[in-house]
């Protein structure tokens, strides 16, 4: 709480707006703590109520109050359960790469020319994805096949916390369905992969 109310002060300082690379950096780190300290603000609410509430509970003098209060305690207790276990989750440490932008490579794998398909449409699929997110979405390379699919493409995709939310989705991708250029109506399995890496940081070198 104390790094996240240094870092609110620093933003708004001449000098640190004035380095782009460490505004940028410094931004994100008081975006991520934002939302561990808004928790541990509301735990530490909870725990003051807890505390009025088994007040009450220990000086009140008649049954209906005692049982209004403890109905009290036993609510802040659950509330305060689960937001504990909500902070110990957001402490945990996460993924240096989380924040990154990320380049997406996909290629046709068996299948043919229906997995250059398959492969065109995940390279589409992803694009939405990314518009949805607010992110920045441009395609550095792509070798298209002769039926308007794809056999393969890379992409760079800039946001916020882009490497977090894709990371998972590197490997192998398959799709079993009844294809364009099936003729004979026959299912066909086709696969493609995928490979998430993070952006690589910009050494200035001289």
């Amino acid at each position: 709480e104390a790094r996240y109310e240094e870092i609110t002060d620093q933003l708004s300082s001449p000098e640190l707006m004035s380095d782009r690379d460490a505004y940028t950096k410094a931004t994100r780190q008081h975006r991520s703590l934002g939302e561990i300290v808004e928790k541990y603000r509301a735990w530490k609410n909870l725990n003051t109520e807890l505390i009025g509430a088994q007040e009450l509970l220990d000086s009140a003098d008649d049954d209906e109050m005692r049982e209004m209060a403890r109905a009290e305690v036993e609510t802040l207790q659950q509330k305060l359960g689960a937001t504990d276990a909500e902070l110990k989750v957001l402490l945990i440490p996460s993924d240096p790469n989380d924040e990154k932008n990320v380049i997406l490579e996909i290629r046709a794998g068996t299948g043919g020319d229906e997995a250059t398909l398959f492969a065109a449409e995940m390279l589409r699929m992803y694009g939405r994805y990314a518009e949805r997110q607010g992110w920045k979405f441009e395609v550095l390379d792509a070798s298209e096949s002769g039926i308007g699919g794809m056999k393969e493409a890379v992409a760079l995709i800039e946001g916020e916390k882009v490497y977090s939310k894709l990371k998972h989705e590197s490997g192998v991708h398959r799709v079993q369905r009844v294809p364009q250029t099936e003729a004979s109506g026959r299912i066909h399995t086709s696969a493609i992969t995928v490979a998430v890496l993070p952006e690589a940081e910009e050494v200035d070198v001289k």
